[in-house]
């Protein structure tokens, strides 16, 4: 404890030292290795209806209430199950996911990018129950797993854990908030916030731009050291008022970067596709922290964009 407590404020008086009086966000708990104690997720149906083949549709919204990032999916090949009465009838079609994305604490979704990186596809999250009706006091349990945390590339399944998610089919919330359910202090960072990086590297968002096809973001990092450093961010998601996270999911550290060098600034874009009437978001930005492939998480909020 007493090397951590050192550290940290050494850190941040090195990049006041070499920087000025800037802000610099650093992540909470860097180098701590002790797990986060969670009350995992939960969810809501946002509508039930039958489809026209008569089978039990359930639109579902899910959000993240472990008190820090977080990505979660439904057991694969597990079905949900629904209980009406002292009937039970297992529901084979299960759409249920962060889709690999790590969701800020307190923030809900209803849908995610999916299908393959060549054709990507919107992907609401749903169950169908086959030949199915949704009695009153019906309820829908689906069985999950989830990881808390940093995403560590050597350690992926780091923190992770199983749950279920039990929602009442009478309790249907049409008019749910998205992105943020309840807001969480200190997790959401201006667009301007300078973020701490590898070695003391500062990460800035320089430049947001709306394209014909989404938004594309310009990253500036800044080198106080002797050495040359990378700092991979990945390709960032965003998500917005309409609860889905745009971006295709891949894990941050694959993606190219420039190389920063010492004493000196490097930058560079990326790209997500995001509808022109989009509104309302924020960036799920994953910034190399600490050691090399591993990843700090910051929601930054663009949402006058």
């Amino acid at each position: 404890m007493g090397i951590k407590k050192v550290i940290v404020p050494i850190l941040i008086a090195s990049a006041f030292f070499i920087f000025g009086c800037v802000y610099i966000v650093v992540p909470e708990g860097l180098g701590d290795s002790s797990s986060t104690v969670s009350e995992g997720w939960s969810a809501v149906a946002t509508n039930v209806s039958q489809t026209e083949a008569g089978d039990l549709h359930i639109d579902l919204a899910i959000r993240n209430d472990t008190g820090d990032w977080s990505a979660m999916n439904a057991l694969v090949g597990k079905p949900a199950v629904l209980a009406s009465g002292d009937q039970s009838t297992s529901c084979e079609t299960v759409f249920v996911s962060s889709g690999g994305h790590r969701l800020a604490p307190g923030f809900q979704m209803r849908g995610y990018i999916g299908g393959t990186q060549a054709e990507q596809e919107t992907q609401l999250l749903y169950v169908e129950c086959k030949g199915a009706e949704a009695a009153p006091g019906s309820k829908l349990s689906i069985d999950y797993t989830y990881v808390t945390g940093q995403y560590n590339y050597y350690e992926p399944d780091k923190n992770r854990a199983n749950d279920k998610l039990e929602i009442e089919l009478d309790a249907v919330a049409a008019d749910l908030t998205y992105p943020i359910a309840e807001a969480v202090e200190g997790v959401v960072q201006a667009s301007d916030a300078e973020i701490l990086a590898l070695n003391d590297v500062v990460l800035t968002l320089a430049d947001i731009q709306r394209t014909e096809t989404g938004l594309q973001f310009t990253w500036q990092t800044a080198n106080p050291g002797e050495y040359p450093t990378y700092v991979h961010v990945g390709n960032p998601p965003a998500i917005g008022a309409d609860g889905i996270i745009y971006g295709f999911y891949e894990t941050p550290d694959i993606v190219s970067v420039p190389i920063t060098p010492g004493g000196d600034t490097a930058e560079w874009q990326t790209a997500v596709s995001v509808p022109q009437d989009a509104g309302g978001l924020y960036i799920l930005l994953s910034v190399e922290t600490g050691k090399a492939r591993l990843f700090a998480n910051y929601a930054v909020d663009i949402s006058d964009k």
